[in-house]
């Protein structure tokens, strides 16, 4: 088979447990290699014996499909005895997850690193936002949702959340931004709802690779067509992650969309230093998202960004005059936001839009000091998704 290099990374071995078929080397480091395929295979080349290195293959499962007996009783939580406080405030840090390597403090939003255990000195750094603690989650955290992400009706819980921005590579373009909700669920695992100008959609991490040639890439029978590449990074984080959320990291990203009957379909390829990440999912509709997570009536109008049809017919044509007119409305709105007025903005979109978060910061510090990640501009691959 053709395998595609997921990551190189140097390693050491710190503990071992139970029976093994060879003595552990608890002394030195070494290479590992993890390889992913089309067929979704995983693979590992293993230097750790340095007279023969060791290449293994496997493919992904889920927990429910093992049907193990004798877990402990306990969800994922296994840092939940230790005493782990904000080092920049000393508030309680409410971790959750025993996978969690980054967590946001809910007192002074600090970004703090777990990926070295909780013992010592935590790694730490401050987020500087324009506007009051950044943008907010229209979905809060903690709230919990039914979606058939897989076909199959599954209970989220929101674990996760960030705001995230593309890198122009010209000073004079317009910086994207969008928002992303990290989901988690006991047997599923993690999942990404994401919120672009858009629309919303869902994606998961796929263990595999796609097979790519030229712009376009094809995964489970799919033909997919690249439409962005680019360079992003995160802005502002809350909530949980399973991965090390870095201050100011980029990501190299491309997207792709399906062609055809499968144009909902969303593919994404992430490259963050030495790892490369793939996730999939598809578009969603603003009235199901805001179902799944039962958002109140009053607050449903600020979720709505879907793409509306433009094209075809004179009933069409007219929608895209609407548009238009719409579009320039914002436009002018948002200039005067450059005096720090964005009054008119919070009354027209409501205070937890994004319209009219953007024109805070607009009228404030412009980039807030961020964390790295990338993803599509609205149909993501999630931050440094493992």
């Amino acid at each position: 088979r053709a395998w595609d290099v997921a990551s190189v990374v140097r390693a050491k071995l710190i503990a071992a447990q139970g029976e093994l078929p060879q003595p552990p080397n608890l002394t030195g480091e070494f290479t590992v290699i993890d390889l992913r395929n089309s067929a979704g295979e995983v693979a590992t080349l293993d230097a750790s014996d340095a007279a023969k290195v060791q290449w293994s293959v496997g493919r992904a499962v889920l927990l429910s499909e093992l049907s193990m007996g004798g877990l402990r009783d306990a969800s994922e939580k296994t840092l939940g005895s230790r005493s782990v406080e904000c080092p920049s405030c000393g508030a309680a840090l409410d971790v959750k997850f025993g996978s969690t390597q980054s967590i946001a403090c809910r007192q002074c939003s600090a970004v703090v690193d777990l990926s070295a255990g909780v013992g010592g000195e935590l790694k730490h750094y401050a987020q500087n936002n324009a506007g009051e603690r950044g943008a907010e989650p229209q979905i809060p955290l903690g709230n919990t949702g039914t979606l058939a992400l897989d076909g199959v009706p599954q209970t989220w819980q929101v674990v996760g959340y960030q705001e995230r921005c593309d890198i122009p590579d010209d000073a004079e373009e317009e910086t994207t931004f969008w928002r992303e909700y990290l989901l988690y669920n006991r047997t599923q695992g993690f999942a990404f709802l994401v919120d672009s100008n858009d629309g919303w959609s869902w994606v998961k991490p796929v263990t595999g690779a796609p097979a790519v040639r030229g712009d376009t890439a094809q995964w489970q029978n799919v033909n997919y067509k690249k439409r962005w590449a680019y360079v992003a990074k995160v802005t502002w984080a809350q909530g949980e992650f399973y991965w090390r959320v870095q201050r100011d990291e980029r990501a190299h990203v491309t997207d792709y969309e399906g062609q055809g009957k499968d144009s909902a379909l969303r593919l994404s390829r992430e490259q963050t230093g030495n790892e490369v990440t793939w996730s999939a999912g598809e578009t969603m509709n603003a009235g199901d998202v805001a179902d799944a997570f039962g958002i109140a009536a009053g607050s449903r109008a600020a979720l709505q960004r879907d793409v509306l049809p433009t094209a075809g017919g004179k009933s069409d044509l007219a929608k895209g005059f609407v548009i238009l007119a719409i579009v320039l409305i914002v436009i002018a709105v948002l200039m005067t936001c450059s005096n720090d007025d964005c009054t008119d903005v919070r009354r027209t979109f409501g205070a937890a839009s994004t319209e009219y978060q953007q024109c805070q910061r607009s009228s404030g510090s412009g980039y807030r000091g961020g964390t790295g990640g990338g993803s599509y501009g609205g149909y993501s691959s999630g931050g440094g998704h493992k």
